[in-house]
């Protein structure tokens, strides 16, 4: 199994930046993508940000110079720097990695983080 470990939400005033990091441990062969999900009150989950290993990353077009996400394959952990936040911003944050436990096509993984709340008021 494939844990993740986030930190970094909290409360912020408009305009303001936050750090969010996510790292995995566990057992698995490779980790292909990485990457931030946000869920407000009354909507669905949505991607916000991802990372691929091999460096390519997407993002949800409300956050696009804002947000940079980033990855540490060494650490296996990925980051999410959040400037400029506005109220639209709040939400529960959720750690996504998904990837292969062993070399077999059949082990395909996919992992969420426990959520950290992000508040953007001030």
């Amino acid at each position: 199994q494939v844990q993740l470990a986030e930190s970094g939400g909290g409360l912020v005033q408009p305009g303001g930046s936050l750090r969010l990091s996510c790292s995995a441990s566990g057992t698995f062969f490779n980790i292909i993508v990485m990457g931030w999900y946000r869920q407000a009150p009354g909507k669905e989950r949505e991607s916000v940000a991802t990372v691929t290993r091999g460096g390519n990353t997407n993002y949800i077009d409300s956050v696009k110079g804002r947000f940079t996400v980033s990855r540490d394959g060494a650490k296996n952990t990925v980051y999410l720097q959040m400037n400029s936040l506005e109220p639209e911003d709040t939400a529960v944050y959720y750690c996504y990695a998904g990837g292969y436990e062993t070399s077999s096509t059949y082990s395909r993984f996919d992992s969420w983080g426990q959520g950290t709340q992000v508040t953007v008021a001030s």
